[in-house]
């Protein structure tokens, strides 16, 4: 992922933020909606690509377009920081490679551990039985 091609394909746009502010909401636009089109995107491989269309399947729109919003500041050039900031902590999290599971087998003493533990459990149930009166 080439994170300088990546920031020159955003399309940031600026909206009248809602919410309480009081004339100042009514006046400007602080709110940042940054779209970022995956399936067009120079910046990533065909595989990067494949993974994010897995990964963030629910947040994409039909058109393979991912868009974030930032609305928390009063200020357009923090949410444009904090925009982006959270595009490419999104990217990056889908993108992160899990571990794969190497197969593993419980120790001897483990196992032995185990089944004192349920002989030790058992027992303690045959002694809370009615005594036998033949």
């Amino acid at each position: 992922m080439n994170k300088k091609t990546l920031v020159q394909e955003l399309k940031l746009k600026a909206v009248r933020s809602s919410g309480a502010g009081g004339q100042h909401v009514n006046k400007v636009s602080t709110k940042v909606e940054l779209t970022f089109n995956v399936e067009n995107s120079h910046a990533l491989s065909l595989l990067e690509k494949e993974r994010l269309f897995k990964k963030l399947a629910s947040r994409l729109t039909k058109d393979n377009v991912l868009i974030l919003q930032s609305d928390g500041s009063r200020s357009q050039y923090r949410n444009k920081e904090h925009a982006i900031r959270r595009l490419l902590e999104v990217l990056e999290t889908a993108l992160r490679v899990p571990k794969s599971r190497k197969k593993s087998k419980p120790s001897r003493l483990s196992i032995e551990k185990r089944l004192k533990s349920k002989k030790k459990d058992a027992q303690k149930k045959i002694n809370r039985r009615r005594p036998d009166l033949d």
